[in-house]
């Protein structure tokens, strides 16, 4: 393709623009009506209720349709410039070149009365009314043409008649063993007498059944073996249930099924076959090469049944689940081999290893504002199945250099630059590895994993300070219901050491003593634990995600302190030759993203935290404070630039290349987020319009920082706002982003009065890069 000429597609769009005015059907197809919306539907004999709610969402998503240059998804709003019909309308008769290209790029298809199909969206949406038990209701249009003749809106009406109701449930024609087990579990029925009728209650009732039937060794019973008989004659308004066996079932659908011998095969990465093979009882392995790729052991113990054992579909879902969560293979296939005539299942499973390794990398320039700039970088290795365990030895190397970009620093020459270097080893497993006992099937039935993890970091200032950190953790990561996850660490311990201090380090520290004793050396003991919330297993339109996490820091040892007979509330305890860290933390994200349409979502986020500390240190660490700014948060800002409170070191002061943190955060983001284009060089090509707002605080007055404490007066002046745009390149696996956030008020006094005091435009505008979405 020729390089497209600017001049030249500004010329071509001239004329869509000036026919803005002019018809939007002039080039319509023979005999079509232009679909301009449909009004809010007229709703009659309604009774509020939530099966009425349910059954209203399901109707009017089968017959609202967006049309053209529909505002947000809308069916009957819109947007009054159809762009998207001008652009077809002046370019529809191109074939080839800049014309076909601005076609195939900007036009929109006519969205026609025929293509929406109000006929058959209204027989859909009265058999949805009868599914939910509105068996008199029904749903009818009405096509109203305007003024011109070529666009019309449809105008539905939805009657709801009279919801019925369920009397009596019966179950018949199930043989002994079967109805004994139905009477066994009639406490999870999801069928009640006086429930309101349901289609997607009664198939959710013969789901029940089939899993309840599988479970128990039926493993060849199948769904449409169910069938519903409903009479609405015997009592009006009401819905007499039968739940029948069909006749001439499979015989092997009858026989319970035992297992038999399990059989894995192990394909190498390249698709080597297995030459060799080690067995124990009833469980055998094949491999390739001099031994198993994953040690024995290993994978037996993810095969929560034994030999003899009953068919249970849940364990062999559990066992699949549970050999994927290794994460070592690219695949595993379960088949199952009825042995003969007889009531016994072999099982083979074919599993295929994946790559040994995975790695990352990612390069960021970091710009602050006290004139430092540098690259920086970060180097992730992941080894699987580290000594055939099953397990993932993690590698992180970080590191950054920063250097002054103007010739002096406070008045004097500076030749020396700063650095940050970090390296984090880990060791995970897919498990919850304790110290007791466990069950088997409560080891591996739901999603888990333990991570052991050493890290250190040297920070170095240029002119101030140097320092080390280090420590490790222990976490644990688990998942009992689907939705919820826990993450505890119950053992955390980190030690920040101040290896080098300089003399006018020492003097800003005499000033401004709250600020710099977060650097002092300490220990940090830590406890923390983090509930999660998602709701995407729900397949829900809209995507909810709540994370609260709390951490207490220093009290389990100042607890043992107390227990040697030494003060709970003794100022300077030691541990290790350093004062350790006591603090409690908590810390909350709120997240909503609405989808309005496949290439429309509105994403919201609003999150908190305080930390409060006290006892033996009554200053945060450093690295548990709280901060804004960035790709990640106000964009409008670069990282840890914006508070706290109402205060801002001057640039002409000594402590200013500080980073701005607190103990109190409060943040809220809202983005629309829409497609420009698809399919635009193998990905999708995003846009977002976002506005930002939050700020940190301290907890305690400090003199040096005045208005940096948390208070009511001034509040919402002290909140920081940011807008802006931006652009994401979506490639499924990759999405690259790029924002421009746009400052709209600082918490602190500026030359300009009025909400928006931004000195200067130019010095109010946020540049970012990253991969992934925001939030």
């Amino acid at each position: 393709m020729k390089k497209l000429n600017y001049k030249t597609l500004l010329t071509g769009l001239m004329p869509a623009l000036i026919l803005a005015s002019c018809s939007t059907t002039k080039h319509l197809a023979e005999g079509e009506v232009l679909y301009v919306g449909t009004p809010t539907p007229k709703i009659t004999n309604y009774e509020k209720s939530k099966t009425g709610e349910s059954t209203l969402e399901e109707v009017m998503g089968a017959i609202n349709v967006a049309p053209n240059n529909s505002f947000f998804g809308s069916p009957k709003s819109r947007w009054p410039f159809p762009f998207g019909l001008w652009i077809y309308n002046r370019f529809e008769r191109y074939d080839k070149g800049i014309g076909k290209w601005i076609f195939n790029k900007l036009a929109a298809d006519p969205v026609y009365i025929s293509t929406v199909n109000p006929d058959t969206r209204s027989k859909v949406a009265t058999n949805l009314l009868k599914d939910y038990g509105y068996f008199n209701g029904n749903v009818t249009y009405t096509v109203d043409t305007l003024k011109n003749p070529k666009k019309a809106k449809l105008n539905y009406t939805v009657n709801f008649g009279h919801g019925y109701l369920l009397d009596s449930v019966m179950y018949a024609g199930f043989d002994a063993r079967c109805d004994s087990l139905i009477q066994a579990n009639k406490d999870e029925t999801m069928l009640h007498k006086d429930d309101p009728f349901n289609v997607n209650t009664l198939n959710q009732e013969r789901e029940r059944l089939v899993e309840l039937f599988k479970n128990n060794g039926y493993y060849f019973y199948r769904s449409e073996f169910i069938t519903f008989l409903a009479d609405t004659i015997m009592k009006p308004g009401y819905v007499n249930l039968k739940i029948a066996q069909q006749p001439n079932v499979p015989k092997n659908a009858l026989r319970t099924y035992h297992i038999g011998n399990t059989t894995v095969n192990l394909i190498g990465q390249n698709g080597e076959q297995p030459t060799d093979s080690i067995k124990f009882r009833h469980f055998q392995v094949n491999y390739a090469g001099k031994k198993p790729g994953v040690r024995f052991g290993v994978l037996r113990r993810r095969f929560l049944y034994r030999n003899g054992e009953i068919f249970s579909q849940q364990k062999q879902n559990y066992s699949q689940q549970a050999l994927s969560r290794l994460g070592i293979f690219k695949f595993n296939e379960f088949r199952y081999n009825p042995k003969g005539d007889t009531d016994t299942l072999d099982i083979t499973i074919n599993a295929m290893f994946d790559l040994p390794y995975d790695s990352e990398l990612e390069l960021n320039v970091k710009t602050k504002s006290t004139k430092q700039t540098g690259p920086g970088a970060v180097f992730k290795l992941s080894k699987k199945n580290f000594k055939r365990m099953g397990a993932s030895l993690n590698l992180e190397l970080n590191g950054s250099y920063e250097w002054q970009t103007s010739s002096t620093v406070d008045g004097e020459s500076s030749v020396m630059n700063s650095y940050e270097l970090g390296a984090a080893l880990s060791l995970n497993f897919p498990r919850l590895v304790l110290p007791w006992q466990q069950n088997r099937m409560n080891a591996f039935r739901f999603p888990s994993q333990t991570d052991f993890k050493i890290y250190a970091s040297q920070v170095n200032r240029a002119r101030y300070f140097k320092m080390l950190s280090f420590g490790g953790e222990v976490t644990y990561n688990f998942q009992r219901r689907r939705g919820l996850k826990h993450t505890v660490t119950p053992v955390h311990l980190a030690f920040n050491m101040l290896q080098r201090r300089t003399a006018e380090f020492n003097a800003i520290a005499s000033q401004n003593p709250m600020l710099f004793h977060s650097l002092d050396d300490q220990f940090i003991p830590s406890f923390s634990y983090t509930l999660t919330y998602d709701n995407t297993y729900k397949q829900k339109r809209n995507r909810l995600w709540w994370e609260n996490s709390l951490t207490s820091a220093g009290n389990v040892t100042s607890m043992i302190y107390a227990a040697f007979g030494q003060s709970f509330k003794k100022q300077e305890k030691k541990l290790l030759g350093n004062p350790f860290a006591q603090f409690v933390k908590y810390s909350t994200e709120f997240r909503y993203l609405f989808n309005i349409s496949e290439k429309q979502q509105i994403a919201t986020r609003v999150m908190g935290g305080v930390i409060w500390a006290y006892g033996n240190k009554t200053i945060a660490p450093y690295s548990e404070q709280f901060y804004v700014g960035g790709a990640n948060s106000i964009r409008a800002f670069t990282i840890r630039s914006i508070g706290p409170g109402r205060f801002r070191p001057a640039s002409s002061t000594n402590y200013s290349y500080v980073d701005e943190t607190g103990d109190i955060k409060l943040e809220a983001n809202i983005e629309y987020r829409f497609r420009m284009l698809s399919n635009f060089l193998g990905g999708n090509l995003n846009g977002a319009v976002f506005l930002d707002a939050g700020n940190v605080w301290l907890m305690r007055k400090d003199e040096a920082r005045p208005g940096a404490e948390f208070t009511l007066n001034r509040f919402f002046d002290s909140i920081a706002t940011g807008t802006g745009f931006g652009i994401r390149y979506d490639l499924s696996f990759l999405i690259l982003r790029l924002d421009f956030g746009i400052a709209l008020h600082v918490p602190y006094d500026t030359e300009k009065k009025g909400y928006y005091n931004i000195p200067n435009f130019k010095d109010g505008m946020g540049i970012h890069f990253a991969i992934g979405y925001p939030f």
